[in-house]
């Protein structure tokens, strides 16, 4: 049947090859179709694999984003793979093939050469572990038929192509650069740790060395002390705490708090711990969570209050939320005279239908909804910058959120009672009362699912109130954002507000006076080194590694300082997931190494000002944009004329 299968497959890419630039749908529906037979063929990926050349020169990746390899992003395979569209699919796993082929050598490639073709592929695979480890899931069945074991098989034959030992260790250093952003939501991570850790008891895998780092992972969560080092179970740990002396207990709160803040990481086993030193009275619990000063000071003055959250919150099931309770101690918020009391009501708050019915979707009825949302309330209010926004375009909410749990809990803790207890927010837009349940449609175009308990009852209200806010401004000349981000975030958002794009044409204008007040209002060398003491909104043109321009985005810019090198950056919240990104030109953003906090990611002064188009300044404070250098300004701009502006110039704008 193979053989069969491949000859349709050559005589569809001759014709699609002779068709050149002529080529119909007809001719590329036929080397598709012909693909995906032959992948569903045992044996059919080695195949596909040894008729790269072919394949590649019949033009079937013309047009599409898999014609230029070397600018492909391992991380997009990840949707890519699990697209229903078919077609998606095969040509993402056809160019993988591609690229094994280079690797190899068998197939050479004028833009990649083997060493960048197997380290693409080992990041592919990486970033997919859950298709190369686990079989599919019955939702991911229904959703893409016999396409999702294809998948599966096709990425265990790139790894037996290119080594298992090179895949884990990418995975293993690709699980800690998520890790040192510290998002609220590991579950990705936690599930990839558990393949990793079945994997290597495999037999059937050959794993060779690889995997330096992966022993400390896998212990993080399921071996971290002595007591439960060989994964007995909660049960069973429970028993063992019950045994031990107060040395024994002070050595294994000491194991898990070492473990918690190295990682970022909970295991089970320490809410088991924790629940046990809250129910039997020990004074380990500020070793437990591992608490500097400040944070015992807070767990002393609001003991009673911690110890309901601990009741309350704290399961094997939100262990992760161990972590969010000692960040909030830590931050010192609880001493903020409205949070205690917000956090009292929250623990006694009932649920309406709607917000328990969403809560129950997502994460299943074994624990009380409200529970779920307490503990990713404390995840929230300790990890302010590990918020996300999921697979949804609802930056501009997820970066409310955020702002709010990191410069007004108070606030957010209001928003979060709202919208669980009544299913709606009103928030005031230049006096005037706006209702999210009388609010139209907002950006998202379906109900998000893949967000932490909190932001998934309060970013639809917010959403719908954002977007009323924006139709709203219909009318006015100029971005929108000038009036809706102070109104929508806060008061402290600057009423100041310059961009340096042309709303209606989208064209490039006043680029220099934008670049000069920017550095005279947020660079310490242009603002009388005035810190910034308020997290800022701004805006960001997003761009690809290849510099092109990919969309508009809203970002927090959170201080700006020297790093360890004495270069001037700015640290700034992404709220995308995963601040590391490669925009190209140089210009790659760094989440750590470089003096940033968990959850920032930073650029140098002038790259991060290159993909900038909006920002908010007190207009009381504006600097001196005079003292801004031509060189500077010379830097900047081309970085701009290099990247999201190439396109976008005025008749009169030329690069320097």
């Amino acid at each position: 049947m193979l053989a069969k299968r491949l000859a349709g497959l050559s005589s569809a890419t001759e014709q699609l090859t002779r068709a050149g630039g002529l080529a119909t749908t007809t001719q590329t529906r036929r080397v598709l179709d012909g693909l995906r037979l032959a992948l569903r063929e045992e044996g059919g990926p080695a195949q596909i694999q040894a008729r790269a050349a072919e394949i590649d020169a019949s033009g079937i990746f013309a047009g599409t984003d898999w014609d230029q390899p070397h600018q492909l992003v391992p991380a997009l395979s990840r949707g890519s793979l699990r697209e229903t569209n078919s077609d998606i699919v095969v040509l993402e796993l056809a160019s993988d093939l591609r690229l094994a082929a280079v690797a190899a050598g068998t197939y050479t490639h004028p833009a990649v050469t083997a060493a960048q073709a197997h380290q693409h592929l080992a990041q592919v695979l990486a970033v997919n572990s859950s298709l190369l480890f686990a079989a599919p899931t019955e939702a991911q069945r229904a959703r893409q038929d016999t396409l999702a074991q294809v998948t599966r098989s096709v990425l265990r034959h790139i790894a037996g192509e290119i080594g298992y030992a090179g895949v884990l260790d990418e995975l293993v250093e690709e699980i800690w650069r998520i890790l040192r952003q510290r998002p609220i939501q590991v579950e990705h991570v936690t599930a990839t740790i558990t393949e990793i850790a079945a994997a290597r008891a495999d037999p059937q895998i050959d794993l060779g060395s690889g995997g330096i780092g992966a022993d400390r992972l896998i212990s993080s969560l399921y071996g971290t002390t002595d007591a439960c080092r060989e994964d007995p179970g909660v049960a069973v740990y429970r028993q063992r705490l019950a045994s031990m002396d107060d040395g024994a207990l002070a050595f294994e709160a000491s194991g898990f708090a070492r473990s918690m803040h190295d990682t970022g990481l909970v295991s089970p086993y320490h809410a088991v711990l924790v629940r046990f030193i809250r129910d039997n009275g020990r004074l380990l619990l500020g070793d437990a969570l591992g608490l500097s000063s400040t944070g015992r000071e807070s767990l002393l003055c609001y003991h009673e209050l911690v110890g309901a959250l601990i009741d309350a919150a704290v399961h094997p099931e939100t262990a992760q939320c161990v972590y969010g309770l000692a960040l909030l101690l830590e931050r010192g918020i609880l001493f903020q005279s409205p949070v205690a009391p917000a956090l009292w009501r929250q623990l006694s708050l009932t649920l309406c239908p709607q917000a328990r019915a969403r809560l129950e979707a997502a994460y299943g009825t074994r624990l009380d909804a409200g529970t779920r949302l307490l503990a990713g309330t404390l995840s929230v209010l300790g990890q302010p910058l590990g918020i996300g926004q999921g697979d949804n375009p609802t930056c501009q909410s997820a970066r409310a959120m955020s702002m709010w749990a990191y410069n007004d809990p108070d606030y957010l803790l209001q928003t979060i009672t709202w919208a669980a207890r009544d299913d709606e927010i009103v928030m005031h837009f230049e006096g005037r009362a706006l209702s999210s349940q009388d609010s139209a449609a907002g950006v998202a175009t379906a109900f998000p699912v893949d967000l932490d308990a909190v932001s998934l009852l309060v970013v639809p209200h917010l959403d719908r109130i954002y977007a009323e806010m924006i139709r709203r401004c219909a009318d006015r000349g100029g971005d929108p954002h000038r009036w809706v981000n102070p109104e929508f975030h806060g008061w402290w958002s600057g009423r100041g507000f310059r961009i340096n794009v042309d709303v209606p044409t989208g064209r490039i204008t006043g680029l220099e006076d934008f670049l000069r007040h920017f550095y005279g209002s947020y660079h310490p060398l242009h603002n009388g080194n005035q810190p910034l003491i308020h997290p800022q909104p701004a805006g960001v043109a997003v761009t690809d590694s290849a510099a092109r321009f990919v969309g508009w985005h809203a970002i927090t810019i959170l201080r700006v300082a020297l790093d360890p090198d004495a270069v001037m950056r700015v640290y700034f919240y992404n709220p995308n997931n995963d601040s590391g990104q490669d925009w190209g030109d140089g210009v790659v953003v760094s989440t750590a190494g470089h003096g940033e906090r968990f959850g920032e990611g930073s650029l140098s002064f002038e790259q991060f000002a290159s993909r900038l188009y909006i920002y908010h300044f007190d207009v009381l404070e504006q600097g001196e944009p005079a003292s801004v250098t031509r060189d500077e300004i010379d830097t900047v701009t081309g970085y701009v004329h290099r990247s999201w502006g190439m396109d976008r110039l005025g008749d009169t704008a030329t690069p320097p």
